[in-house]
């Protein structure tokens, strides 16, 4: 897995930039009922989905964490007075502290079922009764647009997918979570090109195909055989749901 403390100041430029990032805050809000309250980004990175959640709500009183300090450093300029550093897994709030809870991009970084199971169990926890739980789902499954480097990567080790939406689902219900809504938005600028795929795999971005693995090298010589090295090829689509903690009676 990445660093991500050491991957901060480049996060960003590496992953879409602003663009993806408006449409990500967008996609979140439209499942965020537009009414005054608090919403927790869980996993906020650099901030730069939390500050445009903050921006577009001005009633809602936002607050991000985030356990890689260099992410927590950058999430605080954006939002100053807003972020703290804290696990997921044991977030540092009391019961039905929020109106809101979101985790954008991060269920799919988590080791295996039983860490997707402890940070839904900690989101419902400190959401309030009435309140919603909004997450990205399938991410890896997005990045296979159907093109000529999803060819090439076909036969590749894969890891299980943490953050498969059925699974989700079922962890979400396991703590009194009902599905409510579903949105899905453009990764901008995300697509591949060979050679930037290449440049990926170097870097060890396809987590069981490590950087020197002949594997990695046996993939890489077939994408450098495919035409148009630089053309991206189509931005993946990510799906988000929304899980709603039911009112109490």
């Amino acid at each position: 897995m990445l660093d991500y403390d050491k991957e901060a100041g480049a996060y960003d430029a590496s992953r879409g930039g602003e663009p993806r990032a408006e449409a990500a805050a967008a996609a979140v809000l439209r499942l965020v009922p537009a009414r005054p309250g608090r919403l927790l980004d869980v996993a906020c990175g650099t901030g730069i989905v939390t500050r445009r959640l903050a921006a577009a709500r001005p009633g809602l009183r936002v607050t991000g964490a985030d356990l890689a300090p260099g992410m927590a450093r950058m999430a605080a300029a954006r939002l100053p007075g807003a972020v703290l550093r804290a696990d997921s897994r044991r977030l540092p709030f009391a019961d039905a502290t929020f109106d809101a809870v979101t985790s954008v991009w991060l269920l799919h970084l988590l080791s295996g079922p039983a860490d997707v199971r402890a940070v839904v169990a900690e989101c419902a926890r400190v959401l309030r009764p009435g309140g919603v739980y909004v997450t990205t789902v399938d991410k890896a499954a997005a990045h296979d647009v159907g093109s000529d480097i999803d060819g090439v990567l076909a036969p590749r080790p894969r890891r299980p997918a943490q953050d498969a939406a059925a699974a989700v689902a079922a962890h979400a219900a396991e703590h009194g979570l009902l599905p409510c809504q579903e949105a899905s938005f453009p990764g901008l600028g995300q697509g591949r090109s060979p050679r930037s795929t290449i440049a990926d795999l170097r870097r060890g971005w396809f987590t069981v195909l490590p950087p020197g693995d002949p594997r990695t090298e046996e993939f890489a010589a077939q994408l450098a055989r495919l035409p148009d090295q630089d053309r991206p090829r189509p931005d993946p689509v990510f799906g988000v749901r929304a899980f709603r903690k039911p009112a109490a009676v």
